[in-house]
């Protein structure tokens, strides 16, 4: 039986400041780039991201004692598929135009690194509570920092957020912040920013 690692403290504080999964630990880079270009579509991957966190560690916490070494990466992968295609199923029947503009990426959410780690390192050492917390505390995190570099991305772009204008009228729209070079120049300076905040030399 593996012991307990983490504290309910730890994994709250982890997910929020600590171990921000992308600002930190530098996880879910491709969806944090690829899906932030308005805020819309970056919430709704961060919620799926959530959802699927949380119910894999979940069961990923309650099945830690009967884990084999040989198969505890198998056994993640399968319990995170399973969830996976529940969130895209759902979003394919309720949400049909979301679902389209996120395309592959929910799918994608399978192999996210952020979903195996929290399994690895926190669901299943921890029990379900610590697992639950640690769960919410990274989905919050990831979700976050998406919507905040989508947010960015989206004003600077079409001078809207969420279809709402929000800048003066002889504003001009950066086209480039659509790109992909508005996602890497945004998220760059956001980590310089954390990197600033938290006493890190970059």
């Amino acid at each position: 039986m593996a012991a307990n690692t983490m504290t309910v403290k730890g994994a709250l504080v982890g997910g929020l400041w600590t171990e921000i999964p992308v600002l930190r630990l530098i996880l879910g880079m491709c969806p944090t780039l690829a899906v932030t270009a308005a805020v819309k579509p970056a919430l709704t991957m961060g919620l799926s991201v959530l959802f699927v966190l949380f119910c894999s560690n979940i069961v990923v916490s309650l099945m830690r004692n009967l884990l084999k070494p040989h198969l505890r990466i198998l056994m993640f992968t399968l319990t995170i598929a399973t969830f996976v295609t529940i969130a895209d199923l759902f979003l394919r029947a309720f949400m049909p135009q979301m679902s389209e503009v996120l395309g592959p990426y929910v799918p994608l959410i399978i192999v996210n690194c952020i979903i195996i780690a929290r399994a690895e390192a926190c669901a299943s050492k921890n029990g379900m509570l610590v697992s639950a917390v640690d769960a919410i505390s990274m989905g919050i995190g990831f979700t976050i920092v998406l919507c905040f570099l989508a947010s960015i991305r989206e004003v600077l772009a079409t001078g809207t957020i969420f279809d709402i204008p929000v800048m003066w009228k002889s504003f001009a729209p950066w086209a480039a912040m659509r790109l992909p070079v508005g996602a890497f120049i945004t998220l760059g300076l956001m980590l310089g920013t954390v990197n600033l905040l938290s006493g890190k030399k970059s």
